[in-house]
């Protein structure tokens, strides 16, 4: 319900698709790879979840709020369906199917989608994941005894929320977003193990370490200001139709196509 800011999507979009480039990875990918057993994943996940919390209540935080603001409530939803909705009068629940079954067009029109099913299989998991987040969260919330917010998977904010429950377990509780991070972490490693491809990674030299190290900072600070990650905002609130899901997606993609260019063309300019 928070009221878009586009410069601030656009920024945090740049910021992590640039860092993304850097580590390697997003969020979700190296939980993914640390579930398979790389250490150099164990760092981007402790740097990112750090300068992710850094950004929302911690020193950078200060400058977040003085260039982008704190942020102020929306009268309705920042979304798409609700706008449409408005304008036009029509029904909400829809207007948003309507939209989504557009979406679901547009990307299984390609024929390697269908000639491969097990594409639309495991994607149709991965949209599975989203709206159970969804669903379940909001069943709890209304039938549970506590006020908890309606949320669905993302991988910035939760690393850090996971870290500060490791560190004070007995004064915290459980959240989804912990939930989130260990099921990724065992389900990586479950999966691994399967199919035979866990084994113990570390970085190649002091090089790529400092590089990775960097691009984790940047994906934490971006993944805040844009107010989610590749899944957060490229998935959960895609499936939301947020204002700021296109954006800050196709911003990532130009952040994370401008830190490729520079790393095949060389990357001693920042050594």
């Amino acid at each position: 319900s928070a009221a878009w800011n586009p410069w601030a999507s656009v920024a945090g979009g740049l910021t992590f698709g640039y860092g993304m480039a850097l580590a390697g990875n997003c969020g979700y990918g190296a939980l993914a790879r640390l579930g398979g057993g790389d250490i150099r994943a164990f760092i981007i996940v402790l740097v990112m979840g750090i300068f992710a919390y850094m950004t929302i209540a911690g020193p950078l935080a200060y400058m977040r709020i003085w260039v982008f603001g704190g942020g102020s409530a929306a009268p309705t939803p920042p979304s798409i369906a609700f706008a449409l909705s408005d304008q036009f009068g029509l029904s909400l629940t829809w207007v948003g199917m309507g939209l989504g079954f557009c979406i679901f067009a547009l990307a299984a029109v390609r024929r390697p989608i269908w000639q491969h099913l097990k594409t639309l299989f495991w994607g149709g998991l991965v949209a599975g994941a989203i709206v159970s987040g969804w669903i379940g969260t909001q069943w709890i919330a209304t039938h549970g005894f506590e006020e908890l917010p309606v949320v669905t998977h993302t991988f910035s904010a939760p690393i850090g929320e996971s870290l500060i429950y490791l560190m004070s377990a007995s004064g915290n509780s459980v959240s989804f977003a912990t939930g989130s991070v260990l099921g990724v972490l065992i389900g990586a490693f479950l999966g691994s193990i399967f199919k035979g491809h866990f084994r113990w990674e570390a970085c190649d030299d002091a090089r790529e370490l400092r590089r990775q190290i960097f691009g984790a900072a940047l994906m934490g600070v971006g993944s805040v200001l844009a107010l989610g990650c590749s899944v957060g905002q490229g998935l959960s609130a895609f499936s939301t139709l947020a204002y700021g899901a296109p954006v800050t997606l196709i911003c990532i993609m130009i952040g994370a196509a401008i830190g490729l260019r520079q790393l095949i063309q060389g990357f001693h300019q920042i050594d």
